[in-house]
């Protein structure tokens, strides 16, 4: 019976979550960086990354990549760290969207999955929050070129004041 019960609250404060209204914080640092007050992080930088469209209501966000030749393995394929790199910073973005000025959200798992090669050039990110929770979120992307999956990703964040 008590299973139950823990299973009802459960899912009870599930729904609150979902229904709730995003309200977005432009003070935050992702919206600074968006709109240029401040600088995007060096590692987003060595990525390439440019932001495209952002929907943080949806969780939902796209983002472009250079994949560069300094990024490739002896065979001349962008190496697998630089491809969860990308994801990652794909993953967090759609969920830093949705935070308020003075919180962030480190990823505390990371799982991906290479379905086939990368080669340098443009890649675009596709990433998605899948359950917010008040701290612990679910996250997932996919990294694209020439509009073939090259990679996959999930993850886990945990929303933190700073």
């Amino acid at each position: 019976m008590l299973g139950a019960r823990r299973k009802r609250r459960w899912h009870e404060a599930q729904q609150r979550v979902e229904k709730a209204e995003i309200m977005v914080d432009k003070n935050s640092f992702f919206w600074k960086m968006v709109d240029g007050r401040l600088p995007s992080p060096p590692c987003a930088q060595t990525l390439g990354l440019a932001f495209g469209a952002i929907d943080p209501e949806r969780g939902t966000i796209e983002v472009d990549f250079e994949g560069k030749p300094e990024f490739v393995n002896p065979v001349g394929n962008i190496q697998g760290g630089f491809l969860a790199a990308m994801l990652d910073d794909t993953m967090g973005p759609a969920l830093v969207a949705t935070l308020d000025a003075g919180e962030f959200a480190p990823t505390v798992n990371l799982n991906v999955q290479f379905h086939r090669p990368a080669k340098p050039g443009p890649l675009k990110g596709l990433g998605r929050v899948t359950m917010r929770g008040k701290e612990v979120c679910q996250l997932a992307a996919e990294l694209l070129q020439n509009g073939k999956v090259v990679a996959t990703a999930t993850a886990t964040a945990v929303i933190r004041r700073m």
